[in-house]
């Protein structure tokens, strides 16, 4: 049997998941005087089976929101084709801590090599840490600019990206952009510079952006506050999906490897 002080101690854990639920106090005093000791334990054990299912939901609309391509978790990744910057240890990277800090990721080097696969991962966990979290293809955010700009609700869908905590944009400078979607990505870098945490993936290194968005000057702006509070991971090693081809038999002596663009 339970003595007054543990069945007073339960209703206050009720209270607090009650009050994590929206519910009345009354639920918790009704149970402190009338519920028999197993009621109380049943109760509270409801309760909290609740609250995690509620949380499970929130994090499968987070993640559902967020747009990935694909679902890929940090379990079984393979880092042996990253190198990691000094100041930022792969615990630290797995943490989140740059997001809580305003900082950001840039990915770089050839494709195959898990750049996409990392900014999925560290998404996924981004959103289930309650995190606000958007994956866009450079080239789909473009045209969602370009989109949301004819139709006069620009500065609606720059406020949601404002409103972000991690910004991930996956295919940087794979293809040219016209000026005034340049311009339009510029408002997004500005606008995320020292409030929204970014991850980019390019394979171009940062002197050739300019032959992508046309304006010298506003590629150097743009380039300054990705890095300014940012980390560079450079990749490099031979194609994951090579590596793990079904015609790699077939194809031994023709693919060649898969070299860091200089």
């Amino acid at each position: 049997m339970l003595t007054q002080e543990s069945r007073e101690n339960m209703g206050r854990q009720i209270l607090k998941s009650c009050r994590q639920l929206l519910l009345s106090k009354y639920i918790s005093e009704t149970c402190v005087e009338k519920a028999t000791d197993e009621q109380l334990q049943f109760v509270l054990e409801l309760l909290a089976e609740e609250i995690k299912r509620r949380e499970e939901n929130k994090v499968k609309r987070a993640i559902k929101r967020a747009n990935f391509p694909a679902y890929k978790t940090f379990n079984g990744y393979e880092y042996k084709t990253v190198k990691l910057p000094t100041i930022l240890s792969k615990e630290e990277l797995e943490s989140l801590d740059f997001v809580a800090m305003k900082k950001n990721l840039v990915l770089y080097g050839p494709v195959g090599l898990g750049k996409t696969h990392m900014a999925i991962a560290t998404g996924i966990a981004a959103c289930q840490k309650g995190y606000k979290t958007k994956f866009f293809t450079v080239t789909g955010l473009v045209l969602e600019l370009m989109e949301a700009k004819n139709n006069n609700v620009l500065e609606k869908f720059m406020k949601s990206i404002r409103n972000l905590d991690l910004l991930i944009l996956d295919e940087w400078g794979y293809v040219p952009i016209a000026r005034e979607a340049s311009q339009l990505l510029y408002r997004v870098i500005d606008d995320c510079y020292e409030r929204t945490s970014m991850i980019l993936t390019t394979n171009l290194e940062f002197s050739k952006w300019g032959n992508i968005y046309t304006d010298s000057q506003m590629t150097a702006a743009m380039i300054d506050r990705i890095v300014h509070h940012g980390y560079l991971l450079i990749f490099e090693g031979r194609s994951y999906r090579v590596e793990h081809a079904l015609m790699r038999e077939e194809t031994a002596g023709i693919v060649p490897r898969t070299k860091v663009i200089s």
